[in-house]
Protein backbone atom coordinates (compact mmCIF):
# COMPACT_ATOMS: atom_id res chain seq x y z
CA UNK A 1 0.00 0.00 0.00
CA UNK A 2 1.37 3.39 -1.03
CA UNK A 3 0.29 6.16 1.86
CA UNK A 4 -0.35 9.56 0.58
CA UNK A 5 3.17 10.81 0.81
CA UNK A 6 4.51 8.23 -1.56
CA UNK A 7 4.48 7.94 -5.33
CA UNK A 8 5.05 5.35 -7.31
CA UNK A 9 7.39 6.43 -9.79
CA UNK A 10 9.54 3.35 -12.38
CA UNK A 11 8.26 1.40 -9.90
CA UNK A 12 9.89 2.57 -7.25
CA UNK A 13 8.29 4.41 -4.23
CA UNK A 14 9.22 8.04 -3.94
CA UNK A 15 8.85 9.75 -0.21
CA UNK A 16 8.05 12.95 -1.51
CA UNK A 17 8.76 14.79 1.92
CA UNK A 18 11.61 16.89 -0.50
CA UNK A 19 13.97 16.21 3.03
CA UNK A 20 13.92 12.85 3.92
CA UNK A 21 13.77 12.29 0.28
CA UNK A 22 17.41 13.77 -0.42
CA UNK A 23 18.62 12.18 2.70
CA UNK A 24 17.73 8.88 1.76
CA UNK A 25 19.16 8.83 -1.54
CA UNK A 26 22.46 11.16 -0.82
CA UNK A 27 23.87 10.09 3.25
CA UNK A 28 24.87 6.44 1.74
CA UNK A 29 28.26 5.18 0.37
CA UNK A 30 26.16 4.09 -2.08
CA UNK A 31 24.05 6.64 -4.45
CA UNK A 32 20.57 5.92 -5.28
CA UNK A 33 20.41 6.13 -8.87
CA UNK A 34 20.82 9.56 -10.61
CA UNK A 35 18.62 11.54 -8.55
CA UNK A 36 20.94 10.29 -5.70
CA UNK A 37 23.85 11.73 -7.64
CA UNK A 38 22.44 15.20 -6.17
CA UNK A 39 24.47 17.24 -3.84
CA UNK A 40 27.58 16.04 -1.51
CA UNK A 41 29.69 17.86 -4.21
CA UNK A 42 33.55 17.92 -2.53
CA UNK A 43 34.71 21.02 -1.25
CA UNK A 44 37.73 22.11 -2.99
CA UNK A 45 40.76 24.44 -1.87
CA UNK A 46 41.93 26.64 -5.04
CA UNK A 47 45.48 26.07 -4.26
CA UNK A 48 47.35 29.15 -6.12
CA UNK A 49 44.40 31.44 -5.40
CA UNK A 50 44.50 30.62 -1.76
CA UNK A 51 48.11 30.79 -1.37
CA UNK A 52 48.26 33.99 -3.10
CA UNK A 53 45.64 35.87 -0.67
CA UNK A 54 46.98 34.02 2.61
CA UNK A 55 42.72 33.01 2.61
CA UNK A 56 41.82 29.13 2.26
CA UNK A 57 39.14 29.98 -0.82
CA UNK A 58 37.20 27.12 -1.58
CA UNK A 59 34.88 25.82 -4.26
CA UNK A 60 31.89 23.36 -4.14
CA UNK A 61 32.59 21.84 -6.93
CA UNK A 62 29.38 21.21 -8.70
CA UNK A 63 30.18 19.58 -11.82
CA UNK A 64 30.29 16.74 -9.63
CA UNK A 65 26.63 16.53 -9.52
CA UNK A 66 24.61 14.00 -11.78
CA UNK A 67 23.61 16.39 -14.51
CA UNK A 68 26.92 18.32 -14.33
CA UNK A 69 25.88 21.55 -12.67
CA UNK A 70 24.73 23.48 -9.36
CA UNK A 71 21.06 23.01 -10.98
CA UNK A 72 20.73 19.60 -10.04
CA UNK A 73 19.45 20.44 -6.68
CA UNK A 74 17.22 22.93 -8.04
CA UNK A 75 16.04 20.59 -10.41
CA UNK A 76 15.52 17.95 -7.98
CA UNK A 77 13.13 19.89 -5.72
CA UNK A 78 11.36 21.60 -8.28
CA UNK A 79 10.05 18.22 -9.14
CA UNK A 80 9.39 16.93 -6.14
CA UNK A 81 7.42 20.25 -5.03
CA UNK A 82 5.31 20.05 -7.82
CA UNK A 83 5.19 15.78 -7.19
CA UNK A 84 4.22 16.69 -3.43
CA UNK A 85 1.87 19.36 -4.39
CA UNK A 86 -0.22 16.92 -6.95
CA UNK A 87 0.38 19.26 -9.89
CA UNK A 88 2.66 16.82 -11.40
CA UNK A 89 2.02 13.02 -11.75
CA UNK A 90 3.06 10.00 -13.48
CA UNK A 91 4.83 9.93 -17.09
CA UNK A 92 3.66 13.95 -16.71
CA UNK A 93 5.43 17.06 -18.85
CA UNK A 94 8.12 19.30 -16.65
CA UNK A 95 8.13 22.27 -18.43
CA UNK A 96 10.67 25.14 -17.72
CA UNK A 97 12.44 28.16 -19.11
CA UNK A 98 16.04 28.07 -18.85
CA UNK A 99 19.73 29.12 -19.93
CA UNK A 100 20.42 25.27 -20.11
CA UNK A 101 21.89 24.15 -16.88
CA UNK A 102 17.97 24.03 -14.72
CA UNK A 103 16.63 22.48 -17.89
CA UNK A 104 19.90 19.91 -17.98
CA UNK A 105 19.39 18.92 -14.96
CA UNK A 106 15.49 18.57 -15.18
CA UNK A 107 15.91 16.47 -18.21
CA UNK A 108 18.18 14.39 -16.56
CA UNK A 109 15.70 14.18 -13.70
CA UNK A 110 13.18 13.43 -16.18
CA UNK A 111 14.74 10.66 -18.04
CA UNK A 112 15.67 8.97 -14.22
CA UNK A 113 11.70 9.70 -12.96
CA UNK A 114 9.26 8.81 -15.90
CA UNK A 115 8.58 12.03 -16.73
CA UNK A 116 8.69 14.13 -20.12
CA UNK A 117 10.41 17.48 -20.52
CA UNK A 118 10.25 20.76 -22.56
CA UNK A 119 12.50 23.23 -22.66
CA UNK A 120 12.46 27.03 -23.90
CA UNK A 121 15.46 29.22 -23.88
CA UNK A 122 16.65 32.31 -25.29
CA UNK A 123 18.58 31.90 -28.34
CA UNK A 124 22.00 33.36 -27.19
CA UNK A 125 23.04 30.38 -25.38
CA UNK A 126 25.96 28.00 -25.81
CA UNK A 127 25.06 25.36 -28.80
CA UNK A 128 26.38 22.83 -26.69
CA UNK A 129 24.17 23.17 -23.80
CA UNK A 130 21.55 22.68 -26.45
CA UNK A 131 22.94 19.97 -28.14
CA UNK A 132 22.76 17.97 -24.82
CA UNK A 133 18.97 19.06 -24.32
CA UNK A 134 18.12 17.08 -27.04
CA UNK A 135 20.15 14.61 -26.69
CA UNK A 136 18.67 13.91 -22.85
CA UNK A 137 15.61 13.41 -25.23
CA UNK A 138 14.20 17.34 -23.81
CA UNK A 139 11.66 18.83 -26.64
CA UNK A 140 13.75 22.52 -26.63
CA UNK A 141 12.70 25.80 -28.38
CA UNK A 142 15.09 28.78 -28.74
CA UNK A 143 13.50 32.29 -29.00
CA UNK A 144 14.70 35.41 -29.07
CA UNK A 145 16.10 37.21 -26.47
CA UNK A 146 13.40 39.82 -24.74
CA UNK A 147 13.35 41.15 -21.10
CA UNK A 148 10.69 39.69 -18.08
CA UNK A 149 8.09 42.30 -18.75
CA UNK A 150 8.07 41.27 -22.73
CA UNK A 151 5.21 38.47 -23.26
CA UNK A 152 8.16 36.81 -25.39
CA UNK A 153 10.16 36.12 -22.59
CA UNK A 154 10.98 32.48 -23.01
CA UNK A 155 10.28 31.69 -19.14
CA UNK A 156 6.40 33.61 -20.76
CA UNK A 157 6.39 30.45 -23.79
CA UNK A 158 7.14 27.75 -20.45
CA UNK A 159 4.37 29.16 -18.63
CA UNK A 160 1.44 29.52 -21.58
CA UNK A 161 2.83 26.14 -23.15
CA UNK A 162 2.28 24.04 -19.65
CA UNK A 163 -0.99 25.79 -19.43
CA UNK A 164 -1.83 24.36 -22.67
CA UNK A 165 -1.04 20.72 -21.42
CA UNK A 166 -2.83 18.27 -19.08
CA UNK A 167 -0.34 17.05 -16.32
CA UNK A 168 2.30 19.24 -16.95
CA UNK A 169 3.56 21.50 -14.63
CA UNK A 170 5.74 24.78 -15.30
CA UNK A 171 8.52 24.76 -12.28
CA UNK A 172 9.12 28.49 -12.23
CA UNK A 173 12.66 27.87 -11.18
CA UNK A 174 12.86 32.35 -10.51
CA UNK A 175 10.11 32.22 -8.76
CA UNK A 176 9.42 29.32 -7.33
CA UNK A 177 10.88 29.13 -3.60
CA UNK A 178 11.48 24.99 -3.99
CA UNK A 179 14.76 26.28 -5.45
CA UNK A 180 15.96 28.17 -2.42
CA UNK A 181 14.99 25.58 -0.46
CA UNK A 182 16.93 23.02 -2.09
CA UNK A 183 20.29 25.35 -1.22
CA UNK A 184 18.89 25.49 2.22
CA UNK A 185 18.38 21.98 2.87
CA UNK A 186 21.61 20.69 0.89
CA UNK A 187 24.05 22.93 -0.04
CA UNK A 188 24.23 25.56 2.67
CA UNK A 189 24.73 22.14 5.13
CA UNK A 190 26.73 20.63 3.17
CA UNK A 191 29.29 23.68 3.70
CA UNK A 192 29.28 24.13 7.33
CA UNK A 193 29.67 20.57 8.14
CA UNK A 194 32.50 20.57 5.36
CA UNK A 195 33.91 23.81 6.90
CA UNK A 196 33.25 22.37 10.66
CA UNK A 197 31.38 26.01 10.71
CA UNK A 198 34.87 27.92 9.76
CA UNK A 199 33.05 29.56 7.14
CA UNK A 200 33.70 33.88 6.83
CA UNK A 201 32.03 34.51 4.03
CA UNK A 202 30.40 33.05 0.91
CA UNK A 203 29.70 34.48 -2.48
CA UNK A 204 27.71 33.50 -5.61
CA UNK A 205 26.45 34.86 -9.07
CA UNK A 206 23.01 34.60 -9.18
CA UNK A 207 20.29 34.65 -12.05
CA UNK A 208 16.75 33.08 -10.04
CA UNK A 209 18.52 34.01 -6.39
CA UNK A 210 18.32 29.94 -4.92
CA UNK A 211 21.76 29.39 -4.35
CA UNK A 212 22.50 32.79 -2.44
CA UNK A 213 19.60 33.09 -0.89
CA UNK A 214 19.39 29.57 0.11
CA UNK A 215 23.18 29.09 1.31
CA UNK A 216 23.17 32.12 2.81
CA UNK A 217 19.62 31.60 4.81
CA UNK A 218 20.81 28.85 6.25
CA UNK A 219 24.23 30.15 7.17
CA UNK A 220 23.29 33.36 8.71
CA UNK A 221 21.09 30.82 11.04
CA UNK A 222 23.82 29.25 11.84
CA UNK A 223 26.32 32.06 12.30
CA UNK A 224 25.12 35.63 11.79
CA UNK A 225 28.69 37.07 11.21
CA UNK A 226 28.87 35.02 8.11
CA UNK A 227 29.18 37.72 5.29
CA UNK A 228 27.22 37.19 2.26
CA UNK A 229 28.48 38.29 -1.30
CA UNK A 230 26.52 38.71 -4.47
CA UNK A 231 29.12 38.97 -7.64
CA UNK A 232 27.22 40.37 -9.95
CA UNK A 233 28.14 40.53 -13.83
CA UNK A 234 28.20 43.01 -16.01
CA UNK A 235 24.70 44.23 -17.28
CA UNK A 236 22.80 43.43 -14.82
CA UNK A 237 20.46 45.12 -12.09
CA UNK A 238 21.32 43.46 -8.91
CA UNK A 239 24.51 44.87 -7.86
CA UNK A 240 22.53 48.41 -8.16
CA UNK A 241 19.56 47.54 -6.57
CA UNK A 242 21.56 45.58 -3.30
CA UNK A 243 23.64 48.83 -3.05
CA UNK A 244 21.67 51.66 -3.99
CA UNK A 245 18.46 50.61 -3.79
CA UNK A 246 17.23 51.31 -7.57
CA UNK A 247 17.09 48.53 -10.38
CA UNK A 248 19.21 49.94 -13.20
CA UNK A 249 21.55 47.99 -15.18
CA UNK A 250 25.44 48.52 -15.01
CA UNK A 251 27.24 48.79 -18.45
CA UNK A 252 27.74 46.14 -21.03
CA UNK A 253 26.40 42.67 -21.84
CA UNK A 254 27.86 39.85 -20.12
CA UNK A 255 29.58 36.34 -21.52
CA UNK A 256 28.59 34.81 -18.41
CA UNK A 257 25.22 32.38 -19.05
CA UNK A 258 22.60 31.92 -16.36
CA UNK A 259 23.48 35.02 -14.07
CA UNK A 260 22.33 38.44 -13.82
CA UNK A 261 18.78 40.07 -13.87
CA UNK A 262 16.76 42.49 -15.03
CA UNK A 263 14.47 42.05 -12.05
CA UNK A 264 14.48 40.97 -8.25
CA UNK A 265 12.76 37.54 -8.70
CA UNK A 266 11.17 35.77 -5.52
CA UNK A 267 14.03 33.39 -4.71
CA UNK A 268 15.97 36.50 -4.02
CA UNK A 269 13.51 38.65 -2.01
CA UNK A 270 14.44 38.77 1.63
CA UNK A 271 17.79 36.95 1.08
CA UNK A 272 20.50 38.03 3.48
CA UNK A 273 22.79 39.88 1.42
CA UNK A 274 25.94 42.05 3.03
CA UNK A 275 27.11 43.06 0.28
CA UNK A 276 27.63 43.17 -3.55
CA UNK A 277 30.31 43.86 -6.16
CA UNK A 278 30.67 43.62 -10.14
CA UNK A 279 32.67 41.04 -11.68
CA UNK A 280 33.65 42.57 -15.19
CA UNK A 281 34.05 39.99 -17.95
CA UNK A 282 37.62 40.53 -18.59
CA UNK A 283 38.19 39.38 -14.81
CA UNK A 284 36.00 36.80 -15.04
CA UNK A 285 37.18 35.28 -18.20
CA UNK A 286 40.51 35.79 -17.09
CA UNK A 287 40.12 34.03 -13.89
CA UNK A 288 38.60 30.84 -15.87
CA UNK A 289 41.68 30.66 -17.87
CA UNK A 290 43.63 30.89 -14.64
CA UNK A 291 42.06 27.97 -13.11
CA UNK A 292 42.54 26.26 -16.16
CA UNK A 293 46.22 26.60 -16.43
CA UNK A 294 46.98 26.87 -12.36
CA UNK A 295 44.53 24.61 -10.67
CA UNK A 296 43.42 22.07 -14.38
CA UNK A 297 40.10 22.80 -13.44
CA UNK A 298 37.38 23.09 -16.76
CA UNK A 299 35.36 25.30 -15.88
CA UNK A 300 33.08 27.86 -16.98
CA UNK A 301 32.85 32.08 -17.35
CA UNK A 302 30.34 31.33 -14.24
CA UNK A 303 32.52 30.13 -12.14
CA UNK A 304 35.38 32.28 -13.46
CA UNK A 305 32.88 34.76 -12.14
CA UNK A 306 32.03 33.05 -8.84
CA UNK A 307 35.77 32.70 -7.55
CA UNK A 308 36.91 36.17 -9.27
CA UNK A 309 34.91 37.75 -6.23
CA UNK A 310 36.00 35.35 -3.57
CA UNK A 311 39.42 36.67 -4.69
CA UNK A 312 38.59 40.13 -4.52
CA UNK A 313 37.14 39.30 -1.14
CA UNK A 314 39.88 37.58 0.33
CA UNK A 315 42.06 40.64 -0.43
CA UNK A 316 39.40 42.61 1.18
CA UNK A 317 38.44 41.06 4.16
CA UNK A 318 42.66 40.19 4.76
CA UNK A 319 44.50 37.17 5.25
CA UNK A 320 43.39 33.85 7.39
CA UNK A 321 39.49 33.83 6.17
CA UNK A 322 37.88 31.26 4.72
CA UNK A 323 35.48 31.71 1.92
CA UNK A 324 33.35 29.49 0.20
CA UNK A 325 31.74 29.97 -3.66
CA UNK A 326 30.73 26.94 -6.37
CA UNK A 327 32.23 25.91 -9.31
CA UNK A 328 29.08 25.85 -11.10
CA UNK A 329 29.35 23.39 -13.80
CA UNK A 330 31.82 22.29 -16.63
CA UNK A 331 34.13 24.55 -19.54
CA UNK A 332 32.40 21.60 -21.67
CA UNK A 333 29.58 23.08 -22.10
CA UNK A 334 30.94 26.37 -22.93
CA UNK A 335 33.62 24.63 -25.74
CA UNK A 336 32.56 26.57 -28.56
CA UNK A 337 32.14 30.26 -27.31
CA UNK A 338 34.28 30.83 -24.19
CA UNK A 339 37.48 28.89 -25.59
CA UNK A 340 36.80 30.44 -28.96
CA UNK A 341 39.41 33.34 -30.17
CA UNK A 342 36.87 34.68 -32.55
CA UNK A 343 34.25 35.30 -29.64
CA UNK A 344 36.69 36.42 -27.29
CA UNK A 345 38.22 38.92 -30.00
CA UNK A 346 35.05 40.22 -31.02
CA UNK A 347 33.92 40.70 -27.11
CA UNK A 348 37.07 42.82 -26.64
CA UNK A 349 38.15 40.20 -24.33
CA UNK A 350 40.96 38.27 -26.43
CA UNK A 351 43.27 41.21 -26.23
CA UNK A 352 43.19 41.45 -22.32
CA UNK A 353 43.79 37.99 -22.11
CA UNK A 354 47.07 36.69 -21.10
CA UNK A 355 49.50 35.18 -23.86
CA UNK A 356 50.20 32.57 -21.61
CA UNK A 357 46.08 31.44 -21.75
CA UNK A 358 46.24 31.80 -25.60
CA UNK A 359 47.66 27.81 -25.89
CA UNK A 360 43.69 26.85 -24.87
CA UNK A 361 42.02 28.85 -27.13
CA UNK A 362 40.70 27.32 -30.69
CA UNK A 363 39.66 29.15 -34.10
CA UNK A 364 41.37 31.94 -35.71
Amino acid sequence: MISPSTLLINNVKINLTLTSFFVRCTHSSIRNGLVGMVGRTPLVRLNKISDETGCDILAKAEMCNGGGSVKDRAALFLIQDAIRKGQLKPGGTVVEGTAGNTGIGLAHMCLSMGFKCVIFMPNNQSQEKIDILRTLGADVTTVPVCPWDNPNNYNHHARRFSESLKNAVWTNQFDNRANRLAHIETTGPEIWEETQGKVDAVTFGTGTGGTLSGVGTYLKEKNRHIKVVLADPQGSVLYNYFKHGKLERTPGDSITEGIGQGRLTENLKGSPIDDACVVMDTEAVNMTFKLLDEEGLLVGSTSGLNVASAHRLAKEMGRGHTIVTCLCDSGHRYHAKLFNKDVLRKRGLLQTLPEQYHKYLHGN
